[in-house]
This record gives structure tokens, sequence and C-alpha cells, in this order.
């Protein structure tokens, strides 16, 4: 359903929740944990948090309850707010269900605030509460809270290289001054225009550019709870039309994907109110659409360009972070006219000072060079520090390059002096726009008793961006691989979530390590992009005669995946379309009726 919400009963919801917060015992300077999907109550959640000086933690409500209970804890929160069940892409999520196991393991939890998606009801504890409910009883007034600039206002974790998530901190001035500007000349809002950001409240996307960048801007925002492919591969543009969306600001992932359901499920709807495109590292200006938290591949732009935009809309790239709160890099603004080169992010953003490194700590000076993208002066919108570990924010951010904003990500400056960022420097991969550690990955595989060692890394994926692949060690008294290969998967799964599962795990008799016993991830990198061509200086591994070891096991693992994906593909006469693939390409797909409308289908 459609479900419009004027700014009054947004402000309205907002106090009523408010208070029911305080009269739940949240003060100033609580943390307070939001686990819940896209919805107009998870964002007055947000702002009610915000309005008595609170300090939220959304967690992406995909996220699983290990996971969860970790970023709980982490915080110290003193109540968490949730829907019974969420519902996305046809399917019920158990929302509540996964709370219920992560508050076991949570002794600050005072109280669990329960909302409902649905009419199902779910089982009620001691700590759970009718948020509805609680919510009639109070007044539709609450008086904000005065602030001091620098006091929190919220926190968000995002993914390290050690494996633990980084709780960032964002304060209460600069980061809203920061989302409002960049909002408001990156993608050219005008007053009077809905602005369409299909990213998910949980991460930092939709924090500045779906809540508090639009709404500081008096925007109509959009919520989108839905997957791009559900009920089938013209929902964004379907909601393009109905609701006369002038910038559109999506994720690259999600282009990657809808580019292969071909061109009709665009055309077929009226995108003429489109003003911007925007993508990730990427977005859509004048008639606009920009895509978010990844760079996009030159398909993929000129698709969004000349099929989603006519070839009228500008498409711009986006460069920024979580700990940057906004974005930080893009093609607009500019002089009018100026030119936009596909793929690059291209211009700083106000205040904004890159600069490039070499290893030894030195600036890169002119155009044609490639180096550490650092930022050499604070910017309003940069996170202050670490929930909790404030050393650890100095050690991960201004240590690297003293003096300077370290972003982890490597960049190539023009002859021009536009930037064009060209991927990450640290253990940290980018699936399907959301960061995360492989050392996460990492520590929980090691804890399945077959396996001593693992190692992971990110390799180039059509659809994602990047994948996770996995080396794996076992020990020689493990029986059956493939049994702990799935035990693998789901641990993966229910340790961090199912979007962090490796799409490929190789099992190998050792690792390659330096004398001082460091993995190489760079060579595995190689072995898997490369073929193992142009390995580098390999000098200080501790027996070179390990990488031909573990190219003869990839050659025999791709060998034996390749034919197994033959013998599995079954013939297309034997098959009927599915409706969500009905009339696209590909047009046959493995499921039956009854999982016709449970999402994009495996073979995609």
């Amino acid at each position: 359903g459609l479900l419009f919400l004027v700014h009054r009963e947004l402000l309205e919801t907002t106090c009523r929740l408010a208070n029911t917060l305080k009269r739940h015992g949240v003060c100033r300077g609580d943390r307070v944990a939001i686990y819940m999907p896209v919805s107009p109550l998870a964002v007055a959640a947000m702002l009610a948090c915000a309005r008595i000086g609170a300090v939220h933690n959304v967690v992406f409500a995909g996220f699983s309850a290990e996971s969860l209970a970790g970023r709980i804890n982490d915080a110290k929160c003193k109540v968490v707010l949730t829907f019974n069940q969420g519902l996305r892409g046809g399917r019920v999520v158990e929302l509540k269900k996964i709370v219920d196991e992560a508050v076991k393991h949570c002794p600050t939890v005072r109280h669990v605030l329960v909302a409902h998606r649905t009419e199902n009801k779910v089982p009620m504890g001691k700590l759970d509460v009718s948020l509805e409910e609680e919510m009639a009883k109070e007044d539709p007034v609450c008086a904000p809270e005065s602030m001091g600039s620098e006091d929190m206002l919220f926190m968000l974790y995002t993914s390290g290289s050690t494996g633990k998530p980084k709780g960032l901190v964002h304060t209460q001035a600069g980061y809203l001054l920061y989302a409002a500007l960049t909002h408001r000349f990156v993608f050219d809002y005008q007053p009077g225009d809905v602005f369409g950001c299909v990213a998910d409240i949980g991460w930092i996307t939709g924090h500045s550019y779906v809540v508090y960048g639009p709404l500081c801007n008096g925007a109509t925002s959009v919520l989108f709870e839905s997957t791009p492919v559900y009920p089938d591969a013209g929902r964004y543009w379907e909601t393009v039309q109905r609701l006369k969306i002038n910038q559109f600001y999506g994720a690259p992932t999600a282009v990657r994907l809808l580019l292969k359901y071909g061109d009709s499920w665009v055309t077929k709807y009226d995108r003429s109110s489109l003003r911007t495109l925007g993508s990730g590292e990427s977005a859509l200006l004048q008639e606009r659409v920009f895509c978010l938290g990844e760079p996009i591949n030159q398909e993929a732009w000129d698709w969004l360009h000349k099929v989603v935009g006519e070839s009228r809309c500008t498409l711009v790239d986006t460069w920024w972070q979580t700990e940057t709160g906004g974005i930080c890099i893009a093609p607009r603004p500019s002089e009018e006219g100026a030119k936009i080169i596909p793929g690059m992010a291209m211009r700083p953003f106000f205040g904004i000072v890159p600069v490039l490194m070499d290893e030894k700590g030195n600036i890169k000076e002119g155009g044609d060079v490639s180096g550490a993208l650092c930022l050499s002066q604070a910017w309003p919108g940069m996170a202050r520090t670490i929930y909790g570990d404030h050393q650890r924010f100095l050690d991960a951010y201004l240590r690297a390059y003293p003096g300077y904003y370290f972003t982890g990500d490597g960049a190539y400056r023009t002859k021009d002096g536009y930037y064009q960022i060209t991927g990450r420097m640290d253990d940290v991969i980018n699936i399907s726009g959301h960061r995360l550690g492989t050392a996460e990955i990492e520590d929980a595989m090691a804890n399945h008793p077959a396996v001593p060692e693992t190692a992971v890394i990110g390799y180039p994926h059509d659809i994602k961006g990047e994948a996770a692949f996995a080396f794996v060690v076992l020990k020689d008294d493990a029986a059956d691989a493939d049994r702990v290969m799935s035990e693998l998967r789901s641990t993966v799964a229910t340790k961090i979530a199912k979007y962090a599962v490796p799409d490929q795990i190789l099992v190998v008799k050792r690792l390659p390590k330096t004398r001082s016993g460091k993995v190489m991830r760079r060579l595995l990198r190689k072995i898997i992009t490369d073929g193992g061509q142009d390995l580098g200086d390999t000098t200080t591994l501790e027996d070179p005669s390990v990488i031909t070891e573990i190219l003869n096991s990839y050659q025999k693992y791709k060998d034996k995946r390749a034919a197994t994906q033959s013998a599995a593909l079954p013939s297309i006469s034997t098959l009927s379309p599915c409706k969500v693939h009905a009339g696209t390409s590909p047009a046959f797909c493995r499921r039956t009726p009854k999982e016709e409308l449970s999402g994009p289908c495996a073979l995609n």
C-alpha cells in the first residue's frame, strides 16, 4: 500500500514516539537501537531520538541476531525498537524473533518496543511493549531538547579490517548541515521536488539522503521498502511514474541487475518527471539519477544514461563513506554545462580538499597520478570518533598519514584535476554497496572446529560489484569437506548476514605467508583475478611453491564447478517462463509456480 505522510503528521508521530521513549526511561545521551526496515515509523523513531537528545543506533534489518546483539552491547543500548515482522520482496522476515534471540545476550536492554507491520501475532515477553498502544496514550507535542553542536546525534556501525565493527559517531550540527547542503547542491534539489533515494535506513545513505538531508530541506522523500525486481523488474520505474519522482538515487548493484532484464521494463513507464539520476559512486543530473555506495561500470552507466535517463539526464558518480557523513566528490555542483566523465566522481564538494599520497607519505602533485586518497582538512560531516574507542579512530583514519584523513581508497587524478576512485587499499570489500571487513568473515569461519585457517578476499562480480572468495585450510581429520563448506556458509549467515556468505570457497592445503606469518592476500587476489600472472614481489614468501599449489587447486576447482553447472542446467525446452522472468532475458528459470513471487531466481 501507499502511505502519504505530511510533515505535520510526521512531527506528531515523532513527538508521540519521543514521549513514549521518555516514559520508558530513555534520557538525553542514552543509546536506542532501531532494528526496523524502511518505514515511516522507522524515520519517526530516528527523529524521536534526536528530539529528546538520545542517540539512535540503526541496525540494518538483515543482520543476524548475533550481529544485532554485538551492536546493542557495544553501544550499551537501553531500548530496542522493532516490528513484529517485516515484508521484503514477497517474503516475511521474522524481525521480532531475531530481536528476541539477540536481547537474551544484552543485559543493558530494559524494553523492546514492538510495532506491527503485519497482523500476525508474535510472542510478547516481559521486556516487550506494544509501541502503537503506548504511542496512542501520549501527547502529540514534545519540546525538543537543547543540544550542543558537538553532542552525539547518532552512531552507525561500519565494517573494519580487524573484524570488530566500528560504531562511528556523528554529531548534531555539522552532520545535519553537511547532509542538507550535499542533498541540495549535488542533486540540484528544488523546492517542491519529489526525491527518491531507494537505500535502506540501516546504512549511511538512508540516514543522509532518505531522512536528514531531504527533511532538512523540506523535501518530499520517498521510502522504498521492496526490492528492484519485486513483483517484477519494472518496480523502480513504476514508482517513478506513479509518484512523479524528480531525483532518483540508487545502487550500482541494482542497476547491473536490472540491466540484465532488458529495456522493456523501463520503457513501458513514463520517466519524464526525472531531473536527476544518481548512483553510488555515480549519479544522473538535469533530470537526474544517482548511484550510491560503490563504483558503476561503463555498461551500467550507459544504460542508466541512455535508457533510463533518455540521454537527457546527467549521470554523476558520488563518492563518500559512512565516515564522511555525506557526499565528498561528485560531478555536481559545478558551473552550468560543465562536462561529466562517465564513471568518474570528478569534483570535490565545498570544503573537501583531497590529496594523493605515495607509499612513503609524500604528496603527489600535478595530474595523471595515482595514490592513496586522503583529505587534508576537516569538514562538517566527518565522523568524530569510534564509540568507546577513540584510539581506534585515530589509528584507523589519522595514523597512516599524520595530519591527513586516510579514506582507505586509492584514486587517480587526471591531467585536468578530476578524481577517479580506483578501489579499496585495505582489507575491506564492497558487496552490493555494503562494506564488509574480510576479517569479520574470517573470524566467523575460524570458529569451525575443522578449520584452523582461512583467508577471504574480494573479487569482481557482475551483479554485486564485489563478492567474497574464501580460501580454507581443513584439519587432516576433516572427513566431509562438502559438509564443512555448508556449515561455514551457515555460520557466516548466522554470525553476520546472508549477504556476507562467500560466493566461492576453495579448500587449500596451506595459505601463502611471509616469513613473519602474515597471509599475503594480495597474491590470493592475483590468483583469482589474473590467473596468477604478474604476481609482483614474492621474495618475502616463506615457501614460494605454495603459489603453484594453490593455482593447481583453483584450476581443479574451476573445472569441477564448470562441469557441475553444465550438468545441472536444465534444457530450456523442459521449462516454462516464470511470472518474474516472462518476456525478459533470461526467459526461463528453475522455480516452481509456488516460488515465483519469492524474488529474483537463483539463475540470476
